[in-house]
C-alpha cells in the first residue's frame, strides 16, 4: 500500500471518530429528542405552525427544515404549516438598521407568532444573541421554543427561555451541521408519528 493511500485511510479514520461520539451523543438524547416532538405535535394538533430561524449556514437548515413541513417528501404524509423567517432579506436587514442585528429574528417572531406556534432557532456555537432574543420573544408570548446548539456556548442552552436544547456535542462545526441535519430530519419523522396516534394528542382539532 503507498504512503499516500495510508495517509487517506488514517484521516478517514479520524474523520469519522469525531463523528463517532457526537453521533452517540444525539442517541442518548432520545428521551429528550421524543419530548421536543410531542410538544411540537401537540401544537401542530392545535393549529399552530412552525418559525425557525438561524444566521448564515444555520439560516439555510432553518429553511430546509420549513420545507420538510410544508412540502413532505414521503407522498402520503401530512403538510405542515412552517416558515423561515431568516429566508426574508429586506426585512432583516430594515430591522437591523432600525432596531440592531441582535432584534432582526426577534421583531418577527413578534409580527408572526401566535401563542400554538413553535419557534425554532438554529444556534450551531450556542451563542448566537440575535437566536436567542427570538426566542425569548417567543416564549413571552407563548409559544413553544426549540434549539439546536452546538460547540460549547451556554448563552442559547443555559437560557430559561427554552423549553427544549437539542445540542450537537462537538466543537467541530462540520459536525455539529451534520448532527444537526440529522436532528431535524428526527423531529420532522417523531412529530409525524406522534400526530398519526388517534386521540393521543386530546380531541381532534378542525381549524
Amino acid at each position: 500500500m503507498s504512503v499516500a493511500m495510508e495517509d487517506m485511510e488514517s484521516a478517514a479514520t479520524e474523520a469519522f471518530a469525531r463523528r463517532e461520539g457526537a453521533g452517540k451523543a444525539l442517541a442518548a438524547d432520545a428521551d429528550k429528542v421524543a419530548l421536543a416532538c410531542r410538544d411540537m405535535a401537540a401544537c401542530f394538533h392545535r393549529g399552530g405552525k412552525l418559525i425557525t430561524f438561524g444566521n448564515g449556514q444555520a439560516g439555510t437548515d432553518a429553511a430546509h427544515i420549513a420545507v420538510e413541513f410544508m412540502h413532505p417528501v414521503i407522498i402520503g404524509k401530512r403538510a405542515l404549516p412552517a416558515m423561515a423567517i431568516s429566508n426574508d432579506p429586506a426585512s432583516i436587514t430594515e430591522v437591523a438598521a432600525r432596531e440592531g442585528y441582535d432584534e432582526v429574528f426577534a421583531h418577527q417572531v413578534a409580527q408572526w407568532a401566535a401563542p400554538d406556534d413553535v419557534a425554532l432557532g438554529i444556534s450551531p456555537d450556542g451563542q448566537c444573541a440575535d437566536v436567542l432574543r427570538g426566542l425569548e420573544v417567543a416564549d413571552e408570548l407563548g409559544l413553544l421554543t426549540v434549539a439546536l446548539t452546538g460547540g460549547y456556548g451556554e448563552a442559547v442552552p443555559e437560557s430559561p427561555a427554552v423549553a427544549h436544547v437539542l445540542t450537537a456535542r462537538s466543537g467541530d462545526p462540520s459536525v455539529v451541521k451534520e448532527i444537526h441535519v440529522t436532528t431535524y430530519h428526527l423531529l420532522w419523522e417523531l412529530v409525524h408519528v406522534f400526530l398519526e396516534q388517534p386521540g393521543l394528542l386530546g380531541p381532534e382539532v378542525i381549524r
